[in-house]
């Protein structure tokens, strides 16, 4: 044991991947960067010793950034526009529905207006509300527009696709992201005054595609370690979900030197076009064999601390093994038994293949710097991937043994876990519910 470990803390492997990520600049689902930032993964992953390298391509509805503005009687003021959002232009009255929770929605009359709501949920509230479904009670309420402003201080607009898989947006009204001085701003000056809204972009049609390579024994069964390769076109995507896929270029390093060990086989896969609806690992969901999937580890946007933290979907061996690789190592792993509908693993989850959301331990809610311009390399440390690598190395070969059995759940276990933590309310909203039997 260790050698390999002295081998992934010696390792440039990660750190350098991560580097080229980065220094790409612009991986938008679909455009060349993303195209670039598969290949190179798919290089990396043969590099390291996995076989069959390969990128597997689809086609994408594409999305490109075009002139945003915000409009006020006295001011143009800077904005983004949020992905697979429509073009539009519309001046109507503003109306601040502060933190955009479902009562501020009920409770207000948005038709016709341009509504702004900010990208927190505030403590007492006891469920998250993701950017789409603020989105979709905007457009249910027949609003003109949508304005989402950054929680996080720092001149720093968010971005966020507020548009499915399948390249449509979840509503007709433009929508735009504006930083928390420029939402305190607006609201603090023009709110129920009136102005005007201004989106271009176009829809293209595009490809996208997942980097994919094997190792260990070539059995039925397997192991999926996955990332995601896109990133948002306005940063580097250090973080998000660079950080993510370098990782996993580590780990599929580590576990080369350790092939021997593994009893199952794992498929490394960097999944494109995550940030515009999962469509990569959607389309893997549907063409495999869920009942072959020994487990899912699935990692993003996990260097912001060094404390690991895995979701781990309600199953209580995910947890065990966690925890005793914790123990094994005597490192701190952080494990949340709660449902994320919300990254790569999902589309497999959902339908109750076991599987892990890798991320790392935040006393903040919220995304911090991602889906920002500041999401960048210089917040991030090779010391920390190097250590979860090793963490993640272990855990991999650790659920991959025959030894470790994990049941997987059916769909009605897996809604019944969603309605418990509230979560199916927004899901509906979103068009994201994806269970007939109700």
């Amino acid at each position: 044991m260790a050698d390999w470990i002295a081998e992934t803390f010696r390792s440039d492997a990660g750190w350098d991947h991560l580097e080229t990520l980065v220094d790409i600049g612009n991986r938008m689902a679909g455009q060349p960067g993303e195209t670039e930032g598969l290949e190179a993964t798919r290089d990396a992953f043969a590099a390291a010793g996995a076989r069959d390298a390969r990128v597997e391509t689809f086609d994408l509805a594409g999305w490109v950034r075009g002139d945003s503005s915000i409009s006020t009687p006295e001011t143009v003021e800077d904005c983004i526009a949020l992905p697979r959002g429509p073009a539009g232009e519309v001046t109507a009255e503003l109306v601040d529905l502060g933190a955009g929770l479902p009562a501020d929605f009920e409770n207000t009359d948005v038709e016709g207006k341009i509504v702004l709501a900010t990208s927190d949920v505030p403590d007492y509230f006891d469920r998250y509300i993701h950017r789409t479904e603020k989105y979709q009670y905007a457009v249910e309420g027949g609003a003109a527009a949508f304005i989402y402003a950054n929680h996080v201080p720092g001149e720093l607009p968010p971005t966020g696709s507020v548009g499915g898989s399948d390249g449509g947006p979840y509503g007709d009204i433009p929508a735009v992201g504006v930083s928390a001085e420029t939402g305190a701003r607006l609201a603090r000056r023009f709110d129920g005054e009136e102005l005007s809204v201004a989106v271009e972009c176009e829809t293209p049609e595009t490809q996208s595609g997942n980097a994919v390579a094997e190792l260990g024994p070539d059995t039925e069964e397997y192991v999926i370690l996955s990332s995601h390769v896109d990133a948002h076109d306005i940063a580097e995507g250090a973080r998000d979900n660079g950080a993510g896929t370098a990782t996993i270029v580590e780990v599929a390093n580590a576990l080369a030197a350790r092939e021997d060990e593994l009893e199952t086989r794992v498929k490394c896969i960097a999944y494109g076009a995550e940030e515009v609806g999962l469509v990569g690992s959607e389309l893997e969901a549907e063409n495999a064999d869920l009942d072959a999937i020994k487990s899912i580890v699935n990692v993003d946007s996990n260097m912001g601390n060094r404390t690991l933290e895995l979701t781990t979907h309600r199953f209580d061996e995910l947890d065990a093994a966690a925890q005793r690789v914790s123990d094994r190592f005597d490192h701190p792993i952080a494990t949340v038994p709660r449902m994320v509908p919300h990254s790569d693993h999902w589309p497999f989850v959902r339908w109750g293949v076991p599987g892990y959301m890798v991320s790392s331990k935040s006393e903040s809610a919220g995304r911090g710097w991602g889906h920002t311009e500041a999401d960048t390399l210089d917040k991030l440390e090779s010391r920390t991937l190097r250590e979860q690598a090793i963490l993640l190395t272990e855990l991999v070969v650790e659920v991959a043994a025959e030894s470790v059995e994990i049941e997987h759940a059916d769909a009605e276990t897996m809604a019944g876990y969603l309605k418990e933590e509230d979560q199916a309310i927004g899901m509906k909203k979103t068009n994201g519910w994806p269970y007939e039997f109700e």
